[in-house]
């Protein structure tokens, strides 16, 4: 939490031997009571020691002692906004908001405040606070590069080089700045100019596995590159951190899938998973479908026509991660009258302010079943307000996070006609690709090949109730088939926007603009067969995915 506090009070926390925990209480001198401002100080003092010692409560508690004779206190506010982080971004956010309010000169609160914003998917706040954060404190670094992130993420990135090169002049040796600027330019498309960024990166040993782990990303290797020597060389390295190392063991199983060295390669992603920290609880997981099938039945949705906006804008893009999502939104967005949006959480959060108070399965039961039309068509409005931010005027504005899959269920409510796209994969090449890849925390079920497995048909028994209570409706896009014949799947796919056929759609590979996915170099490529039916090169090493999956291998 150091990082999101105001230089002045992040060295309260600076202790040799771990946080002293003092008793709640202020102990006064005889001759010189504190003051209100002096006690309230110490209070908060003693709440970010009982926060670094996991007494989040107690902390809390001490907070709001000074909130309750102190109503505006913005420390407080600002405090209690840090220890919401991760555990509920939405209390976090308000807390932050109503810190700035208070003191709306201050530049931290702000750039907190974008950050929590950003966090969540809600990129028109987030720039405005980064902006003003900026304004604020002029060249500072971390709010340059953030306001740099949070417009390459709007799909702005040609905003964001110019802020990244500005940081760069301002402090070249700043770790921040030359992979933001590399990443900025990989979204564009310039892989030339992100390669040098990347090597200098490397040279002046600024963020090295994270540097490594993009440089190999943007290229396919036909012949074992310099790099690889190196990346094995700093594997070595005694000092480096959890993260780090799980960067470097995915960039050398890439290279080494490249060169088709496979059995070294698995042997390096499966290092890389490893390292996780968490487990996938599939238990959980399994019921949460059950859930969704339960309450989605065909008599629950027949309660609920009538409700949500019949506006035809919408167009969801979802399935597997690594399903071939990318390429159909960037077919679709080649079209004049379509704009890609990227991977929102818009719907997740509407999704989860739905169960507020316990975020359990049953409040969000009363809550969709309970819900009203008049409630159905405020939701949707404010995703169609949420999307037309980034698109005034498209006729179809694309979502493409992979796992509103679990979701449909809640789109057919809100928006009986938009369009719902399903990417398809034969399943043991899909779930190679996930585990290949270095995803985040939030998608665990991929740090092992047997739980990949176990996910994918959970993941599959989901679309198959939905193909069941919306028959017809939802449009198969199996990537195979687009690899075999892209014209005739390219038209089937706009012929669902309903829209008429424009050929640009056959060249998505020449699209400007920026992607923001694990697929960016992918898809500036026309298609290739090499990805269909790769899963053969890796003999028994992925027998625990075979297993899993059952019948499902090979479909």
């Amino acid at each position: 939490m150091n990082n999101r506090l105001p230089p002045a009070w992040s060295k309260h926390l600076k202790t040799s031997s771990g946080p002293k925990i003092p008793q709640p209480k202020i102990v006064q001198s005889k001759a010189k009571p504190l003051s209100r401002a002096q006690a309230d100080d110490a209070l908060l003092r003693q709440a970010l020691e009982l926060q670094q010692a996991n007494r989040l409560p107690e902390a809390e508690a001490l907070c709001q002692r000074v909130l309750a004779h102190t109503p505006r206190h913005s420390l407080a506010l600002y405090l209690l906004g840090t220890f919401a982080l991760d555990l509920d971004d939405e209390m976090a956010i308000g807390h932050f908001s109503q810190a700035v309010r208070e003191a709306p000169q201050n530049p931290h609160y702000r750039l907190t405040l974008a950050q929590a914003y950003l966090k969540v998917g809600e990129h028109s706040d987030a720039i405005r606070h980064f902006e003003l954060a900026c304004e604020l404190k002029a060249d500072w670094i971390e709010a340059l590069c953030a306001l740099g992130r949070a417009y390459t993420e709007f799909g702005k990135t040609d905003l964001a080089v110019p802020l990244y090169e500005k940081a760069l002049k301002i402090n070249g040796s700043h770790p921040l700045v030359r992979m933001g600027l590399a990443n900025a330019l990989v979204s564009l498309g310039r892989m030339d100019e992100a390669t040098t960024y990347l090597n200098e990166a490397i040279s002046h040993r600024l963020g090295i596995a994270a540097a490594y782990n993009g440089l190999v990303s943007i290229r396919k290797f036909a012949e074992e590159p310099a790099e690889l020597k190196s990346i094995l060389t700093e594997l070595k390295n005694p000092t480096l951190d959890r993260k780090s190392i799980q960067q470097l063991h995915h960039a050398a199983g890439k290279v080494l899938n490249d060169v088709r060295r496979y059995d070294e390669a698995m042997d390096h992603f499966r290092q890389a998973k490893e390292l996780s920290t968490r487990r996938f609880d599939m238990e959980s997981y399994r019921r949460s479908i059950d859930f969704m099938i339960e309450l989605f039945s065909p008599q629950m949705l027949a309660a609920k026509a009538g409700h949500g906006s019949s506006s035809e804008v919408p167009v969801f893009v979802l399935g597997m991660p690594r399903s071939g999502t990318t390429l159909t939104e960037q077919i679709c967005a080649s079209h004049p009258d379509v704009y890609g949006a990227g991977e929102l959480t818009k719907l997740r959060r509407i999704t989860n302010r739905l169960a507020p108070k316990t975020h359990s399965p049953e409040e969000l039961r009363r809550s969709i079943l309970e819900m009203t039309v008049d409630q159905s068509k405020s939701l949707a409005e404010e995703y169609l307000t949420h999307i037309r931010q980034r698109s005034p005027d498209a006729r179809r504005i694309v979502d493409k996070l992979p796992h509103n899959f679990e979701l449909i269920g809640l789109i057919r409510v809100l928006f009986p006609n938009a369009r719902i796209i399903h990417c398809r994969r034969d399943a043991v090449d899909n779930c190679l690709s996930c585990y290949f890849l270095n995803f985040n925390e939030d998608n665990v079920y991929n740090a092992d090949l047997h739980t990949l497995g176990l996910y994918y048909r959970e993941y599959d028994r989901l679309m198959r109730h939905w193909d069941r209570v919306f028959p017809g409706q939802i449009l198969r896009n199996r990537y195979e088939d687009m690899v075999a014949d892209q014209e005739g799947q390219s038209r089937r796919l706009v012929d669902h926007l309903g829209l008429p056929w424009d050929d640009a759609c056959l060249r998505f590979f020449d699209k400007g603009g920026s992607v923001n996915t694990f697929s960016r170099w992918q898809v500036r490529q026309p298609i290739y067969t090499s990805s269909v039916n790769r899963w053969k090169s890796y003999g028994s090493a992925i027998q625990p995915l075979i297993d899993a999956l059952g019948d499902l291998a090979g479909n």
